[in-house]
């Protein structure tokens, strides 16, 4: 039997990943999660999963996991780290605090890796590049650190000297450690909360209400199905070279957020769109990123890694799933600020 931790396990990419790992009979899944960033309550989540045996988890930070001294750790071969605070509006109330989490929780797991000899997955973000070159993002870039201060910053900040270290330990001590950089994830079970511009664009569809689009809609994304980032989390840590690191994205997705909010449109007949400022919802702490898209060639050579969905789809999926959840879980997961 092989047992895997999975740290988020229950939020939106966290909840794909597991539910892929729960399809091996010989596996047993361990998910660590306090549920601050689930975008779905747990009964609803595990009634959705199919309440699987093999998938047990604890209710609590990282931190507190690992820190637990009748917790048995040694039994984990793989560890996929994706706990994080998220969500360009999520971060704001968490500010101060985000850099020593992100850091203070890859810590420990790595110290868990190695003194274990387990294989570690460190799921990263896009956003420690900063823009990388006018929106192209390649792994061999600069990353980018703005002059003024945020809480994004901070977020961005803290993964990427999580990152440093980890890749550091890699090469002095050998821990078994690969890491991923998504891209604008997007799909079903995304919650309408923190900011995640398509989740909150089908939200608004369904509801009825004009899609929000903050700015003039001409930002560049590529956004990519969770089911494609998945694949990709998998092959990293199946084929990944230890102290790699792999942007996981759709290139061929490219697309403004205007171009987005018009691919919604037409799969639902919507009331049109309008165009805001977010600093009048989120306040003026919120920072919107740069342009950004990936070059995903180490990923696709080395991996063997091929998106299979285009952004219409992931559109379709989304809204899918959204129309097919009873009224009291619409409200809950398309809660929205705008």
């Amino acid at each position: 039997m092989k047992n895997i931790l999975v740290t988020g396990g229950f939020g939106f990419i966290g909840s794909h990943l597991i539910e892929r790992l729960l399809e091996e009979s010989d596996t047993h899944v361990h998910v660590v999660d306090n549920l601050s960033s689930s975008p779905l309550p747990l009964p609803f989540l595990l009634e959705e999963l199919g309440k699987p045996k093999n998938l047990t988890y604890s209710i609590v930070s990282v931190n507190d996991f690992c820190r637990k001294p009748d917790v048995d750790t040694s039994v984990f071969s793989e560890i996929y780290h994706l706990a994080s605070i998220v969500g360009p509006a999520g971060v704001l109330p968490r500010a101060g605090e985000i850099a020593y989490e992100i850091v203070s929780d890859s810590f420990l797991l790595t110290q868990m890796a190695l003194k274990n000899g387990a294989k570690l997955l460190d799921i990263s973000t896009s956003e420690i590049y900063g823009g990388g070159q006018e929106g192209l993002c390649s792994e061999e870039m600069p990353r980018i650190v703005k002059a003024k201060h945020s809480a994004r910053l901070e977020y961005s900040s803290g993964k990427l000297a999580a990152e440093i270290a980890l890749l550091n330990t890699a090469d002095v001590k050998g821990v078994h450690a690969k890491i991923a950089r998504p891209f604008n994830v997007a799909g079903p079970r995304q919650s309408g909360k923190g900011g995640f511009v398509l989740a909150r664009f089908v939200a608004q569809a369904v509801f009825g209400k004009p899609l929000t689009i903050f700015g003039d809609g001409t930002a560049l994304r590529a956004f990519t199905h969770v089911e494609d980032i998945v694949d990709a989390i998998i092959l990293a840590m199946n084929k990944g070279k230890d102290g790699s690191v792999y942007n996981i994205g759709n290139p061929e997705n490219k697309c403004s957020i205007n171009d987005l909010a018009e691919t919604v449109l037409a799969c639902m007949k919507g009331a049109g769109k309008t165009f805001v400022d977010p600093k009048t919802i989120y306040g003026a702490f919120f920072e919107e990123a740069n342009d950004k898209f990936p070059d995903a060639s180490r990923a696709m050579n080395e991996l063997g890694w091929k998106p299979k969905f285009d952004r219409q789809r992931v559109v379709e999926d989304a809204i899918a799933y959204f129309k097919g959840l009873p009224p009291d879980m619409q409200k809950h997961l398309g809660a929205l600020e705008a």
